[in-house]
Protein backbone atom coordinates (compact mmCIF):
# COMPACT_ATOMS: atom_id res chain seq x y z
CA UNK A 1 0.00 0.00 0.00
CA UNK A 2 1.41 3.38 -0.95
CA UNK A 3 1.77 6.36 1.34
CA UNK A 4 -0.84 8.12 -0.80
CA UNK A 5 -3.34 5.34 -0.14
CA UNK A 6 -2.63 5.49 3.60
CA UNK A 7 -3.09 9.28 3.54
CA UNK A 8 -6.46 8.82 1.83
CA UNK A 9 -7.58 6.23 4.37
CA UNK A 10 -6.52 8.52 7.24
CA UNK A 11 -8.29 11.47 5.62
CA UNK A 12 -11.47 9.46 5.21
CA UNK A 13 -11.27 8.38 8.85
CA UNK A 14 -10.91 11.99 10.00
CA UNK A 15 -13.85 13.10 7.81
CA UNK A 16 -16.04 10.24 9.08
CA UNK A 17 -15.29 10.99 12.73
CA UNK A 18 -15.81 14.73 12.20
CA UNK A 19 -19.14 14.24 10.44
CA UNK A 20 -20.35 11.80 13.14
CA UNK A 21 -19.86 14.65 15.61
CA UNK A 22 -21.61 17.20 13.36
CA UNK A 23 -18.53 19.41 13.22
CA UNK A 24 -17.87 21.43 10.09
CA UNK A 25 -14.49 21.26 8.43
CA UNK A 26 -14.06 24.98 9.15
CA UNK A 27 -14.81 24.50 12.85
CA UNK A 28 -12.44 21.55 13.15
CA UNK A 29 -9.70 23.57 11.46
CA UNK A 30 -10.25 26.42 13.89
CA UNK A 31 -10.21 24.07 16.90
CA UNK A 32 -6.88 22.67 15.66
CA UNK A 33 -5.43 26.07 14.78
CA UNK A 34 -4.83 25.08 11.14
CA UNK A 35 -6.03 26.66 7.91
CA UNK A 36 -9.29 25.29 6.50
CA UNK A 37 -7.49 24.60 3.22
CA UNK A 38 -4.95 22.45 5.06
CA UNK A 39 -7.74 20.52 6.80
CA UNK A 40 -9.35 19.98 3.40
CA UNK A 41 -6.05 18.59 2.04
CA UNK A 42 -5.71 16.28 5.06
CA UNK A 43 -9.23 14.92 4.63
CA UNK A 44 -8.69 14.47 0.90
CA UNK A 45 -5.48 12.55 1.55
CA UNK A 46 -3.39 15.04 -0.38
CA UNK A 47 -1.03 15.75 2.53
CA UNK A 48 0.37 13.89 5.50
CA UNK A 49 -0.47 15.56 8.80
CA UNK A 50 2.25 15.73 11.42
CA UNK A 51 1.88 13.80 14.63
CA UNK A 52 1.16 17.10 16.41
CA UNK A 53 -1.64 17.91 13.95
CA UNK A 54 -3.11 14.43 14.35
CA UNK A 55 -3.00 14.93 18.13
CA UNK A 56 -4.81 18.27 17.78
CA UNK A 57 -7.45 16.65 15.57
CA UNK A 58 -7.99 13.77 17.98
CA UNK A 59 -8.23 16.21 20.91
CA UNK A 60 -10.74 18.37 19.06
CA UNK A 61 -12.81 15.28 18.25
CA UNK A 62 -12.47 14.18 21.91
CA UNK A 63 -11.04 10.78 21.01
CA UNK A 64 -7.77 9.03 21.78
CA UNK A 65 -5.12 9.47 19.08
CA UNK A 66 -5.17 5.68 18.61
CA UNK A 67 -8.82 5.84 17.49
CA UNK A 68 -7.89 8.32 14.79
CA UNK A 69 -5.55 5.79 13.21
CA UNK A 70 -7.66 2.72 13.99
CA UNK A 71 -8.06 1.32 10.49
CA UNK A 72 -6.89 -1.83 8.75
CA UNK A 73 -4.01 -1.80 6.30
CA UNK A 74 -3.21 -4.94 4.35
CA UNK A 75 0.53 -5.17 5.01
CA UNK A 76 0.94 -7.99 2.46
CA UNK A 77 0.12 -5.47 -0.27
CA UNK A 78 2.59 -2.94 1.15
CA UNK A 79 5.35 -2.54 -1.41
CA UNK A 80 7.11 0.11 0.69
CA UNK A 81 7.58 -2.03 3.75
CA UNK A 82 10.19 -0.97 6.31
CA UNK A 83 11.23 -4.61 6.52
CA UNK A 84 12.79 -4.77 3.05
Amino acid sequence: MSSLEISRILGNQIRKLREERHISQQNLAEMCNVEKSNMARIEAGRTNPTLLTMYKISSALKIPLAELVDFEIDMEDNNNSCHK
